[in-house]
C-alpha cells in the first residue's frame, strides 16, 4: 500500500508499506492494503511504518489519517522521524501543549476538555519515548 505522511512544512515519506500503525483519537489501529476507507483524528503518539524488514517511525502531534484504496495519507499538524526527536524538541512540544492547557484554563474557553486531553497525551508520548515529562512554561 502507499504510504505518505506530511506535515504543513515537509514531506517526510512517500512509499510502499506493508502496514502501518496510526495513533488514532479513538484509538490505536493498523492499516494494510484492503483496509476498510476510514478517517481518524491523530492524537500525539507514534506512527509506524513497516516496510517489509524494517519498521520506521514517525512522532506525531496531531492532525487527520485518511486510509483508502489508494493507501495511507498522514497529514500531520507537527512530525519528524523518531530518530531525530530529542529531548530538546519533545520539550518544546510539551511546552506548547502546556500554554494550550493555560489558555484554556485563563479563558475558561469550551477548550479545556480537549487542552487536558492534548497534554494527556503528550506526557504519555514522553513517557514511551524515555523522555522528561516536566513541561517548561
Amino acid at each position: 500500500m502507499q504510504v505518505d505522511i506530511v506535515t504543513p512544512e515537509r514531506r517526510l515519506m512517500s512509499g510502499k508499506a506493508h502496514a502501518v500503525s496510526i495513533p488514532g483519537d479513538e484509538g490505536d489501529m493498523t492499516a494494510m492494503e484492503g483496509h476498510a476507507p476510514v478517517i481518524t483524528m491523530l492524537r500525539p503518539g507514534v506512527v509506524k511504518v513497516e516496510t517489509g524488514s524494517t519498521t520506521e517511525e514517525f512522532v506525531v502531534s496531531g492532525g487527520f489519517a485518511e486510509v483508502g484504496s489508494g493507501g495511507a495519507q498522514i497529514l500531520a499538524e507537527r512530525a519528524m522521524p523518531r530518530a531525530e526527536m530529542d529531548q530538546d524538541a519533545f520539550g518544546s512540544w510539551l511546552g506548547d501543549a502546556k500554554a494550550a492547557l493555560n489558555r484554556a484554563r485563563e479563558t475558561g474557553s469550551g477548550g479545556l476538555d480537549g487542552a487536558a486531553k492534548l497534554m494527556a497525551d503528550m506526557v504519555m508520548v514522553g513517557q514511551e519515548l524515555g523522555f522528561s515529562t516536566e513541561a517548561k512554561t
